[in-house]
């Protein structure tokens, strides 16, 4: 079954640019129909959706981040990638991957970034 692996610096200082990767395995990400976001949380608040990227590699942002964000994926690793430019604390935050297809999802577990200098 697919599953979905979160990797990057756990911490980053503001002003820089905040990169992770979701590594998908049991499933490739070009599959007709699978979408691939990434979400975060904020402590103490709710899940903010960030952006996506199709299946046919084409992304959609958040309106609130969309001067600072960019999606995008490697077929030959399958994995897609988040880039969050100019951090501030307030990007702190536990950052996850999600695939979904119809009305299947699945999140990683999950990983904490932090911005901080």
């Amino acid at each position: 079954q697919v599953q979905l692996q979160e990797s990057g610096p756990g911490l980053v200082k503001p002003s820089q640019t905040l990169s992770l990767t979701c590594t998908v395995s049991g499933g490739s990400i070009t599959t007709n129909g699978y979408y691939w976001s990434w979400i975060r949380q904020p402590p103490g608040k709710g899940l903010e959706w960030m952006g996506r990227i199709g299946y046919e590699g084409i992304s959609v942002y958040s309106p609130s981040l969309k001067s600072r964000i960019s999606i995008s994926r490697d077929t030959s690793k399958n994995q897609f990638s988040l880039q969050l430019t100019s951090v501030t604390p307030e990007d702190t935050a536990v950052y996850y991957c999600k695939a979904a297809v119809r009305r299947w999802s699945l999140w990683g577990q999950g990983t904490q970034v932090t911005v901080s200098s």
